[in-house]
């Protein structure tokens, strides 16, 4: 009697997940496949073989919402269903976190499929249990670049300062800058102090922007989530002996807004690396009046390059109270800054350069500048 009554609860689970695929059906089959509780959860893995894509969240949506009503089930198919099937399993144990789960995951962080074991590796960090730390760091060492990548994530979810230098294993010694960035990731969302060194030391580690800055980014992005705890250490890194490391020091710095930084970042604008002084630059019209203080008074430096960087920052503020000063800088000695100032009032867009700038842009003898002087006057109209 049991067999039949269970056989026909899973007929009528099956019905309801295939009507899933009907949008006009799916609240209602999801609604009924709850209410069935336990009962629905095998016809619901059934489907996680399915090869649309777009219907798959919707079959690991309902798994989760049933819960700790669903794990028996997932944790049979985790241990013995197809890897397909297994590593969509562990997706949905992430979302449900239950701690029942955890020896099934763990003999999946052991398992011969890496996809596997990467997914039960998420689902574990998910968990958050500590028995699970140790197995973790072990996974840190998998060949699988997929398994190292979600083992970092999910043991800097711990925010366990111990596993720190094991994460930095990673993050200054793998050799894809996928599982890196992946581990600078998780240091910084620990956003514990002691993240801070490991970070800085991959700033000046040219692995990660030497010929693929773009790869760098997210290196930064994870330096600058950490905010004030990292200033101090970007304040040694701006005078670093490598104008790349100077350079990112002075972006970041910028982005954190600490006002420590301003004197610092007025002392890099003479930087001798011209884009280590650009980007000090920028940073510093990120202050406000203070930072564009600075500015102002470099626009007297006797060096043309300093005031090239100076009406730069100035332009970036998007104050147009700076409008007279650029106007001012057309007459600067230097071609440079000339060049800089027109292209500058371009960005400002405030029609009062206009009648200047026809001035420059109908003298053809210098083409450049009046190429460049009709640009910014397009830009300015066309506001």
């Amino acid at each position: 009697m049991m067999n039949w009554l269970t056989g026909s609860k899973h007929a009528e689970a099956r019905k309801l997940v295939n009507q899933l695929k009907d949008a006009s059906k799916r609240e209602r089959a999801r609604a009924e496949l709850l209410r069935m509780g336990a009962e629905a959860a095998p016809a619901l893995i059934e489907a996680l073989q399915t090869t649309d894509l777009n219907l798959l969240p919707y079959y690991q949506a309902v798994l989760a919402r049933l819960g700790v009503a669903a794990t028996p089930a997932l944790i049979y198919s985790l241990l013995n269903a197809h890897p397909l099937i297994r590593g969509r399993v562990a997706e949905v144990l992430a979302h449900t976190k239950d701690a029942n789960a955890v020896p099934a995951l763990l003999s999946a962080l052991r398992g011969e499929f890496y996809t596997v074991r990467g997914r039960a590796a998420r689902a574990l960090g998910a968990i958050g249990d500590q028995q699970t730390v140790r197995p973790l760091l072990e996974a840190l060492k998998d060949p699988e670049l997929e398994v190292r990548t979600e083992a970092v994530k999910a043991v800097g979810k711990f925010k366990n300062p111990e596993t720190f230098d094991n994460m930095a294993d990673l993050l200054l010694e793998d050799p894809q800058i996928e599982v890196r960035q992946a581990a600078a990731m998780a240091l910084s969302e620990t956003r514990h102090p002691q993240a801070v060194p490991y970070l800085v030391l991959a700033l000046r580690d040219p692995f990660w922007w030497y010929e693929r800055e773009g790869a760098a980014e997210l290196l930064l992005k994870a330096i600058e989530g950490l905010g004030t705890l990292a200033v101090e250490a970007l304040l040694e890194a701006l005078t670093d002996s490598e104008g790349t490391v100077r350079r990112y020091a002075a972006r970041l710095l910028g982005q954190i807004h600490d006002p420590s930084a301003i004197q610092p970042l007025g002392l890099a604008l003479y930087d001798t690396h011209f884009e280590v002084g650009r980007v000090a630059a920028e940073s510093l019209a990120r202050f406000g009046p203070q930072g564009l203080k600075v500015l102002a008074e470099t626009l007297h430096h006797p060096e043309a390059w300093l005031r090239q960087h100076a009406i730069a920052g100035l332009t970036l503020s998007g104050d147009k109270r700076i409008i007279p000063v650029i106007l001012d800088m057309l007459k600067d000695p230097d071609r440079e800054v000339q060049k800089q100032a027109i292209q500058s009032l371009g960005i400002l867009k405030d029609s009062r350069a206009v009648p200047i700038l026809q001035a420059i842009a109908i003298d053809r003898r210098d083409r450049e500048m009046s190429a460049l002087a009709r640009e910014s006057i397009h830009t300015i109209t066309a506001a």
